[in-house]
């Protein structure tokens, strides 16, 4: 195995532990349900201490979004940069501000969930329209989709970060 390859796999394991953890225990409430609000589609989030209702539209479910994949980022720069130190990697900090950019604008991509937005217009191109819409026997299709595509993507970023890492 080459240092690269072994960078490789490092970099997408801190990533995807990163954005497991970014979306799953990071993210706010608020966010995860407000990211796809628009003004065509509303969407009313109950605080859940006061009971209070607010109602998001187009602008709020973009910062929402916008603030989501903003942490989402941070959290997976974070751990990249101690887990790389850790194991004694050093990655060329273009190389992995690329990589972080990368990840940070297709999650954005797909996590604006808006309707006929890009994870289902895609969804729909792939003749996979029924699986993004099922919510069924413990199943989300569109989650998965989601899931999916982050992993996807997370890929590419790890090639781009591991490309001009070098072992310290």
């Amino acid at each position: 195995m080459t240092d690269r390859s072994a960078h490789f796999a490092a970099v997408y394991a801190l990533l995807r532990a990163a954005g497991d953890v970014a979306d799953h225990w990071v993210q706010t409430d608020f966010c995860a349900q407000t990211k796809g609000a628009t003004d065509k589609s509303p969407v009313t989030f109950v605080h859940e201490d006061t009971e209070e209702k607010t109602v998001s539209g187009t602008a709020e479910g973009r910062r929402a979004c916008a603030w989501h994949v903003t942490t989402y980022t941070a959290t997976q720069a974070a751990v990249v940069v101690a887990g790389a130190r850790v194991l004694g990697i050093r990655l060329h900090p273009g190389a992995l501000a690329a990589a972080l950019t990368i990840s940070a604008a297709t999650h954005y991509a797909a996590d604006r969930r808006v309707p006929e937005g890009l994870l289902e217009s895609l969804a729909k191109a792939t003749r996979k329209t029924r699986f993004y819409r099922m919510a069924d026997y413990g199943m989300n299709g569109a989650y998965a989709l989601d899931q999916a595509w982050h992993h996807g993507w997370e890929t590419v970023a790890a090639v781009v970060a591991a490309r001009v890492g070098t072992t310290r």
